[in-house]
């Protein structure tokens, strides 16, 4: 029998797409904002992502941001909900209460399209999409048109994510991105919370306001921040909701989560394009945290500091913007 496979299936009574190469195992489900809801390493029982369960699923699809891989587009909070962008301000809802902003864009709770999935030489893959028109209910919101796809590859070496963002339109589209990644820590069930270390590539940790948007300024690292970025740290060591300049080492932007007791690494390599780095770990709970990968500094099209430095960037007419993610065990 084929170790590759790829097909239609249920996750907790929710439509999926399954994947399945060597001794991994993934579930991708479309009609909940092309969520990657797992990632698991079947020959061990590490379930790398946080995943709902089946008496979770309600709360899930009522708030779709803190399982598995969900997409951000635009990420993370605009004040007042307000999106400045070549002249013009677009009004996103005030979705969260307590700050007055929105917060996380659209694409994570929309429903995508399965274009295509199958298997190759092995590997086995998924690529599903969104396209905005003038009709879809995100064009309300961001009246540009646009594609976004995203291609999850399975294999030996890991889970490999392929995201392409497309200028369908004219006018000049907003290119603003994240994952909001959940990560389990630790994800081998004999492993505590204890016995993780986490590594990220961050460079300088902004400075954030009551309301949780950047003043423009830098905050001076922590001891515990400055481990974090140069040999490791437990990921619970403070309640985080911090936010933080990527700086690639080694060539690399990304996050390791090493269990001690195993002496095996987690890796989650993000790619070069990704500026910005936020990281939450819901109050320091002892079980997930989320490092999570972004284009542009929170609130960027209202913040006043240079384009490049904040990663607020768009695409012309016809432009495509790429990167390429990978998940993988050593």
């Amino acid at each position: 029998m084929n170790k590759e496979q790829a097909f239609l299936g249920t996750f907790h009574g929710e439509k999926a797409v399954w994947l399945k190469a060597g001794k991994y195992e993934a579930a991708l489900l479309p009609e909940i904002g092309g969520n990657l809801i797992a990632f698991r390493d079947t020959e061990n029982g590490y379930p790398f992502l946080r995943e709902p369960g089946e008496d979770e699923m309600e709360a899930f699809k009522a708030n779709p941001g803190v399982h598995g891989i969900p997409v951000l587009f635009p990420p993370n909070r605009y004040v007042d909900g307000k999106f400045p962008w070549e002249g013009k301000v677009y009004q996103f809802p005030v979705n969260e209460v307590n700050t007055g902003n929105h917060l996380h864009g659209f694409l994570h709770t929309t429903p995508w399209t399965v274009e295509e999935f199958g298997t190759g030489a092995g590997s086995s893959f998924v690529t599903v999409s969104v396209t905005v028109t003038e009709q879809h209910e995100i064009y309300t919101y961001m009246p540009f048109l646009f594609t976004v796809k995203l291609r999850y590859t399975l294999s030996s070496d890991g889970l490999e994510q392929h995201l392409f963002v497309k200028n369908n339109g004219q006018a000049k589209l907003p290119c603003l991105l994240a994952f909001h990644t959940a990560i389990n820590a630790p994800f081998a069930p004999g492993s505590s919370a204890e016995d993780c270390q986490i590594k990220l590539t961050i460079g300088e940790r902004w400075e954030l306001d009551g309301r949780m948007l950047p003043t423009g300024k830098f905050q001076e690292l922590t001891p515990d921040e400055a481990a974090l970025r140069d040999g490791g740290v437990n990921p619970y060591f403070a309640a985080m909701d911090n936010h933080y300049t990527a700086v690639p080492q080694n060539g690399r932007n990304r996050m390791e989560l090493t269990d001690k007791k195993l002496g095996r690494t987690f890796v989650y390599d993000v790619g070069t394009s990704y500026k910005q780095w936020m990281i939450w770990n819901n109050g320091a709970c002892g079980k997930f945290f989320c490092p999570e990968p972004q284009i542009n500094l929170v609130n960027a099209p209202s913040v006043d500091l240079p384009a490049d430095q904040i990663g607020l960037f768009g695409l012309e007419a016809g432009e495509i913007w790429e990167e390429t993610a990978r998940f993988y065990l050593k």
